[in-house]
């Protein structure tokens, strides 16, 4: 497990009228997730040699079917003699603005962040499950219903009435994408990495009202369509992110015949 220290570095995204190009016409796909059990955010970086056996494990839980699992590749490694091909400041701005609403002096990698709320060790399959079970019990869980589908040319969000403000997130991921580490503390590996986040936009905010959200399915100028998260999400003072209170997977692609 690597560590580094927090700085104040947040993340806030602005929130806009977005354009989708990564879904097409279709309701219900494969890997598409209505009511999950809860959200996996998993920080990890291709210099990190801790973190290889984290990104197999995220794809175990990929599999569950039952969670929404995101990867975010973090940039504070690439001084080590690799640049990550997937790790960006964005990436790295959301765990240190998780560091900073959970109240930690420090982040690390292999980490993953449970819906929004608490952290445990990357690799720890069954600990990222036991974390799930428990923030549910606790009544921590995701506990606002959200709907996504597509209609047409149209991405269409419904957020039922209910107690809180957050923010309505879009986070666009890939399904899979293969690298050969060159360089570094993973040379001469090649990695497998699943649902690896390239772009996180906030669409809208949730004062505790039903809410609709219509998302036109216009180019967005970016080749990568493989699917999205969107996420009810609270943020602190500074716009850092925090608990994450519902959550839905729409991933692309039309149905394809039976």
């Amino acid at each position: 497990m690597r560590n580094t220290q927090v700085h104040h570095r947040h993340t806030v995204t602005s929130a806009f009228w977005l354009t989708v190009s990564l879904l097409v016409a279709g309701t219900a796909l494969a890997g598409d997730i209505s009511s999950p059990k809860g959200v996996v955010e998993l920080f990890t970086s291709q210099g990190c040699s801790s973190c290889p056996p984290a990104d197999a494990a995220l794809k175990q839980i990929v599999d569950q079917g039952d969670v929404v699992a995101l990867s975010y590749h973090v940039d504070y490694w690439n001084y080590l003699g690799w640049t990550d091909t997937l790790s960006s400041k964005e990436n790295t701005e959301r765990q240190y603005g998780y560091a900073h609403s959970m109240g930690r002096s420090g982040v690390y990698t292999p980490q993953a962040i449970i819906n929004g709320r608490a952290h445990v060790k990357g690799t720890d399959v069954a600990a990222i499950n036991g974390k799930i079970s428990q923030l549910h019990g606790e009544g921590q869980g995701l506990t606002v219903p959200i709907t996504a589908r597509m209609n047409g040319e149209e991405m269409e969000i419904s957020i039922p009435a209910g107690e809180g403000r957050a923010d309505v997130v879009v986070a666009y991921f890939t399904k899979k994408e293969a690298v050969t580490v060159e360089r570094g503390e993973n040379s001469g590996r090649q990695m497998e990495y699943w649902h690896n986040v390239y772009d996180v936009q906030t669409v809208g905010m949730w004062e505790g009202k039903d809410l609709k959200i219509t998302l036109p399915a216009k180019a967005m100028g970016r080749s990568k369509k493989d699917g999205c998260a969107i996420l009810l999400q609270a943020s602190g003072p500074k716009g850092e992110p925090a608990a994450i209170m519902g959550a839905a997977v729409l991933m692309a692609g039309r149905k394809r015949p039976q």
